[in-house]
């Protein structure tokens, strides 16, 4: 037990280092985040050292545990921002809490009409909100970590992206709208981006990211309830 939690976590480490290095050479590439190379490297090279996917789940549970702290310390930037949430606090909420619910909305909408089962539709809805939370709500539904964590990975990517993009094309020109929408949509992502657009941006993505999560997990076992 405690060899194969050795070798996963060392693989898992290593695997970060060469995909960071990787990420810095190319100029911070955003199609080389060490989130998705580091991915594939392992999804790519694990068969090829004899170590399945599930003795490698059960001997990296130390980052499942770090996630799990990282959920907790969402806590902080709330904290942090409280003077600037309340002093917008119906436009924060107002915009969060729709962009939450249409999302859910969306998701369910288009899962039904293609007859998703209900497995997967555990996994898939959790998708808006940050990677810890999405992990911890899917599993309490019954959904598969392995493909909730693609799901938010595409999603976080996929928005990470167009984002910036899409909101050049509505020539929306507030900071404060622009940290929400891609905090929102792109999670951690959006957030690092929005650091670097400047403070506000940075601070109101933190603000959508951590309260998405919040508004989604807690939607989500309603639908599953009554479904």
């Amino acid at each position: 037990m405690i060899e194969n939690m050795l070798i996963s976590t060392g693989i898992t480490v290593f695997a970060y280092l060469i995909g960071l290095k990787i990420f810095q050479a190319a100029n911070r590439n955003v199609w080389l985040n060490p989130l998705y190379t580091v991915t594939v490297f392992l999804f790519t090279f694990l068969p090829f050292l004899h170590l399945d996917y599930k003795a490698y789940e059960n001997g990296s549970g130390l980052f499942s545990i770090l996630m799990q702290t990282a959920i907790v310390s969402l806590a902080i930037p709330l904290y942090k921002q409280w003077p600037l949430i309340k002093k917008n606090f119906k436009k924060i909420g107002t915009g969060i809490f729709i962009g939450g619910a249409a999302g859910v909305g969306s998701t369910i909408s288009l899962a039904t009409l293609f007859g998703i089962k209900k497995d997967i539709m555990a996994s898939l809805l959790p998708k808006a909100a940050t990677l810890p939370v999405a992990l911890s709500a899917s599993g309490s539904l019954g959904g598969v970590p392995a493909l909730t964590v693609l799901f938010v990975l595409t999603s976080a990517l996929f928005s990470f992206i167009c984002g910036p993009k899409v909101l050049e094309w509505l020539n929306i020109k507030s900071k404060a709208a622009k940290g929400l929408a891609m905090g929102a949509s792109a999670q951690a992502l959006g957030a690092s981006k929005c650091l670097q657009w400047g403070e506000e941006e940075g601070a109101m993505s933190a603000i959508a990211m951590t309260t998405t999560a919040i508004i989604v997990s807690s939607l989500i076992p309603f639908y599953m309830l009554f479904s």
